[in-house]
């Protein structure tokens, strides 16, 4: 290799590290000139996705306190503090096991009381449970067509078979209730 050569060598070396060197002096004259707003942005996202995980875990560990109670109340239904941790962690769940131990002790108060929560699903199953409790035909948006197939019923014990006629065709064909709705139609059938 000639002299020219190894100082061609040299020179690109030397330029390699010059163009370094003057790329770090950009980064640092960037940095200098927007360190807060860059300091700013990696706090913001540290708090971000911190704020995100904590959240989580809080959710989680509500949800976690809930369950416990919940399987507390399986066991153990009048366990009052068990209901107090239920309602407070999740009123959605205590309104659901509510309903379910109302149906189950056939506690006609306490559908009623259930009747007006907000939760339309439960409201509507409450109502409609404690009609059937009370012996009441109860219109409802859940068990319309159970609803229907019960009002017709009731015309028929009172003799009124056109009206339970129209009751029963208003039942959908693929409904769960359309055998029963069947064999009540059998029953205004009239005779010769």
């Amino acid at each position: 290799m000639s002299l020219k050569d190894q100082a061609g060598l040299v020179k690109e070396a030397l330029s390699g590290d010059e163009k370094i060197l003057e790329s770090a002096f950009h980064l640092e004259r960037f940095y200098k000139k927007h360190k807060y707003k860059l300091w700013g942005a990696a706090i913001a996202l540290i708090l971000f996705f911190g704020g995100r995980a904590g959240l989580a875990a809080y959710r989680d560990s509500q949800l976690q306190q809930a369950n416990e109670a919940l399987l507390t109340l399986q066991t153990q239904p009048d366990n009052a503090a068990a209901r107090k941790v239920l309602e407070e962690k999740n009123p959605k769940l205590y309104t659901l096991f509510s309903y379910m131990q109302a149906i189950e002790k056939r506690d006609e108060k306490a559908l009623k009381v259930l009747a007006g929560t907000s939760d339309s699903i439960i409201a509507d199953a409450s109502r409609y449970h404690a009609g059937v409790l009370a012996s009441k035909v109860t219109d409802s948006v859940y068990y319309q067509e159970l609803a229907l197939v019960e009002e017709a019923y009731e015309a028929l014990k009172n003799g009124k078979k056109e009206i339970a006629k129209q009751k029963l065709s208003l039942v959908a064909e693929n409904s769960p209730v359309a055998s029963i709705a069947r064999l009540l139609k059998h029953y205004t059938i009239e005779t010769k």
